[in-house]
């Protein structure tokens, strides 16, 4: 096996990524990575869980902090090698060149199936508003995928653009729904110490807990992709940390706000129910006009998500082929700082996979893809830290050890609950893992 750290030889062709982008846009790729439509079915799943208001603010306050921590590791990787292409350039760093290819795989198939599901999600949105094209949503969802993928192949400078109107879109929106609900006269008062669900024993609680910050931890999903942008920044070392942290603190207030503003709303009993909390809440604040809000909410937030991963997903096949990982079509950059051929890669096989329907399977299974790239991440801050004391880090993760270990051991818990509740899924993604190394050989091969 192959484990050379890096790998001199990259392509000499007109490669360079362009550095423009401040904090501005950091934040901006943070929001519109992490706040999506999720929030309007989340909020009834953790009162049904929990069945205390008090006990969902303080788990979504908890996946904050999770999420901060997570930040505290990834700012001081990011400052260190501040290069495109996020977890994949610290995993090779750390292990070498099959761990990192296999890493950076994973990355690029969570991106499409991610980018096929949230645009049918979008489409599904949309057809909601016009019955007649009902069966047509995996056709419709192509359009966002081909719109946003066209934008951002113009260049950088109008992806940062996009995504900065887009990401305060979004905020908006979120403020906008949450004084409504706050400004609604005939909101309830669910005492703070009401408790719908009884749990038998401190485990059970603590079960509850523990699924709960599941969920809401996937709701944080993308609070990293600042990291992406490493190179494309014009102060990584500034604008990386401040991007991350400022961006998960939105998004926790955004959050935060809102499950609160549902919970004035609706009696608690009435969300546990509902299997779609916020069309319930814009039913009763808006009236007839509510099912129009919470699709409108749906559809921005939702493909604001496909534009973000549109912008960033293209930088792990391009930092992958400049390696020598990939074939070096994939390193080429337009005129406008776009990894074009990596973007056009993105847009074509999430389109595909769109119009198929047929990822939701690899979508469950790359789950334990994604559960081990974190943990491997986290891991690759010690390693490096023992390996090359010497590199320079801008920036150093507060509290280490004990943060990022406490950050590391909750990834393997993540890992080792996964493994015993998707036995299948995980045979079966294991099986897959297998493929990686002869693809690696032969690609690297073929890539030389």
């Amino acid at each position: 096996m192959d484990n050379s750290l890096v790998s001199d030889a990259r392509p000499a062709a007109s490669n360079n990524l362009l550095k423009i982008l401040g904090i501005g846009f950091g934040v901006a790729i943070v929001i519109g990575a992490v706040m999506g439509g999720s929030v309007i079915r989340t909020a009834g799943m953790l009162a049904g869980h929990l069945g205390n208001e008090w006990l969902v603010i303080g788990v979504l306050a908890l996946g904050a902090i999770w999420a901060l921590m997570g930040a505290n590791s990834y700012a001081e990787l990011g400052t260190m090698l501040p290069e495109a292409g996020g977890g994949y350039v610290f995993l090779r760093r750390a292990y070498g060149e099959f761990i990192g290819f296999a890493g950076g795989v994973n990355d690029l198939i969570i991106n499409v199936c991610a980018v096929a599901y949230l645009a049918i999600v979008s489409s599904e949105f949309f057809c909601s508003l016009f019955p007649k094209l009902q069966g047509y949503e995996n056709l419709i969802a192509v359009v966002p995928i081909v719109v946003f993928g066209l934008l951002n192949w113009l260049g950088l400078r109008e992806g940062d653009l996009s995504q900065k109107l887009i990401s305060t879109l979004k905020m908006l929106l979120f403020a906008g729904f949450v004084a409504a609900c706050f400004m609604y006269s005939g909101g309830t008062e669910n005492p703070a110490n009401e408790q719908i669900v009884r749990f038998d024993s401190y485990f059970a609680l603590f079960a509850a807990v523990m699924l709960s910050f599941q969920i809401v931890n996937e709701s944080y999903a993308g609070w990293y992709s600042s990291v992406y942008f490493s190179e494309e920044h014009t102060d990584p070392a500034r604008n990386i940390p401040r991007s991350m942290f400022t961006g998960i603190i939105l998004v926790s207030v955004a959050y935060l706000a809102i499950h609160a503003a549902f919970m004035y709303v609706l009696p608690l009993t009435e969300m546990a129910e509902s299997k779609v909390a916020g069309a319930n809440v814009a039913d009763r604040v808006f009236g007839s006009a509510g099912v129009v809000a919470v699709t409108v909410f749906g559809i921005v937030t939702t493909i604001g998500i496909v534009n973000a991963i549109l912008l960033y997903g293209p930088r792990v096949p391009f930092a992958m082929a400049r390696d020598g990982l990939l074939p070096r079509q994939f390193a080429s950059v337009n005129k406008g700082g776009t990894p074009a051929i990596a973007l056009a890669f993105l847009v074509v096989f999430g389109s595909l996979a769109a119009l198929s329907g047929s990822f939701e399977s690899l979508l469950a299974m790359t789950a334990l893809f994604a559960i081990i790239g974190d943990g491997a991440v986290y891991l690759a801050l010690f390693v490096l830290r023992r390996k090359e004391p010497g590199l320079n880090r801008p920036f150093k993760a507060y509290g280490y050890p004990v943060l990022p270990a406490i950050v590391l051991l909750v990834a393997v818990v993540f890992l080792v609950g996964y493994l015993v509740s998707n036995p299948v899924n995980s045979l079966i993604a294991l099986g897959i893992v297998a493929l990686f190394y002869p693809a690696f050989r032969l690609l690297k091969r073929v890539s030389q």
